[in-house]
């Protein structure tokens, strides 16, 4: 097939939707499919990868206020009609809501060319994190404006699947998340990373990854933090991540250790180098960083939601505690500190557990998925004509 992805994140930004769409364009480009992606203009130097197996297409863009490492795509119907005109694709696949994705939505429709999209963000969701709650349902109607003039909307879980149509999506299906288990594995453990941080083989060191903002529930992650410090001192926690909190999450926890931005293959070896992985967010679609640790062989605690749901088995293979209860998340984190044995049967446990979670599985199933769009719209495309004759 010959697809374009239209997306404004995509490596080398580090995040979530990023990460999975750079291996999904890399996957399925491999699998001899003609891949171009889409995407606002970055000014970075080409990276070690300079000659990926798909295109890329720069379009006009602008930071995000507040997030300098991401940016928001314009409006670019215009141009996409002309490109798509001269080089049709079989399938467009968008896969964010923002102003470059609702225009390719639109324009793929006026060619007459199937669509499909994703969802992978809750927006109406972090209304209340920003203190915009009165914009909820406005966030909300948007979204579903632009996945149901799409043909088929992927989320990552059937919970979410469920969730959203009972608030008028249409069209579902599950694109799940592989997991790369070569990036993310306890091989790739250093001690001399981990002597950075002053912590000795038998130190508990905890991590955290992810955009340093406000609906990623930061002030549970530091109360869990300071619970598991006061029950054993020995524990050093290490943040890696960037984003608008981070200034003033430095000065209110000088103890920590705040490692910045990496790329994907850095971040490895920080995830193998840590113990113990709290993941306090109650906002995502999925939470790749949960199977991350896992792949790590960490020993994960959460909320029992997205990809803790699906994946852990509450004290064989991790803790999960119920969504409404965050003081048991920070007793999981306590005895994640405090019960070494616990902790290594956990971490020996979650790797095992991931480890049949291949990206090569989850393409061949997206694949198939997309093929299926371009068959009904050449099912359509060949019953028009006869109808014209009747």
């Amino acid at each position: 097939m010959k697809l374009a992805i239209v997306t404004e994140t995509f490596p080398p930004e580090v995040n979530g939707v990023a990460m999975t769409f750079g291996v999904i364009a890399r996957e399925l480009a491999e699998r001899g499919h003609d891949v171009t992606v889409y995407r606002p203009r970055r000014d970075d130097p080409p990276t070690a990868d300079a000659t990926p197996a798909y295109r890329v297409i720069n379009l006009p863009g602008m930071p995000i206020p507040g997030y300098p490492l991401l940016r928001l795509g314009l409006p670019a119907g215009r141009t996409l009609k002309r490109l798509w005109r001269a080089e049709p694709p079989d399938l467009v696949h968008v896969v964010t809501e923002g102003p470059l994705g609702a225009t390719a939505v639109t324009a793929a429709r006026a060619l007459g060319l199937p669509v499909s999209s994703s969802f992978h963000t809750n927006f109406h969701k972090y209304t209340s994190s920003y203190g915009f709650g009165a914009f909820h349902h406005i966030t909300l109607s948007w979204l579903r404006h632009v996945h149901n003039r799409t043909r088929r909307t992927f989320v990552p879980t059937p919970e979410l699947c469920e969730e959203l149509a009972a608030v008028g999506f249409r069209d579902l299906a599950v694109l799940s998340r592989g997991v790369d288990t070569r990036q993310f594995s306890p091989s790739r453990r250093s001690e001399e990373l981990r002597a950075s941080w002053n912590a000795t083989p038998d130190t508990p060191v905890v991590l955290h990854v992810g955009r340093m903002a406000a609906e990623k529930n930061y002030d549970l992650v530091f109360r869990a933090f300071d619970a598991m410090r006061a029950a054993n001192p020995r524990c050093r926690f290490v943040l890696a991540g960037e984003g608008p909190l981070k200034e003033r999450l430095m000065r209110e926890h000088p103890e920590c250790i705040f490692t910045g931005f990496f790329s994907r293959e850095e971040i490895g070896r920080y995830y193998a180098s840590s113990d113990i992985y709290i993941h306090a967010s109650l906002s995502e679609t999925f939470g790749n960083v949960l199977t991350e640790a896992m792949a790590s062989s960490l020993a994960v605690a959460g909320f029992n939601y997205a990809a803790a749901f699906k994946f852990i088995r509450d004290g064989e293979n991790g803790l999960s505690v119920p969504c409404d209860q965050p003081e048991a998340l920070i007793q999981a984190g306590v005895r994640l500190a405090t019960d070494s044995a616990l902790r290594e049967k956990l971490r020996r446990a979650a790797r095992t557990t991931v480890e049949p979670q291949s990206w090569s599985k989850v393409i061949v199933r997206f694949e198939e998925d997309l093929a299926s769009i371009v068959g009904e719209n050449s099912d359509t495309a060949t019953r028009q004509p006869q109808l014209a004759s009747l």
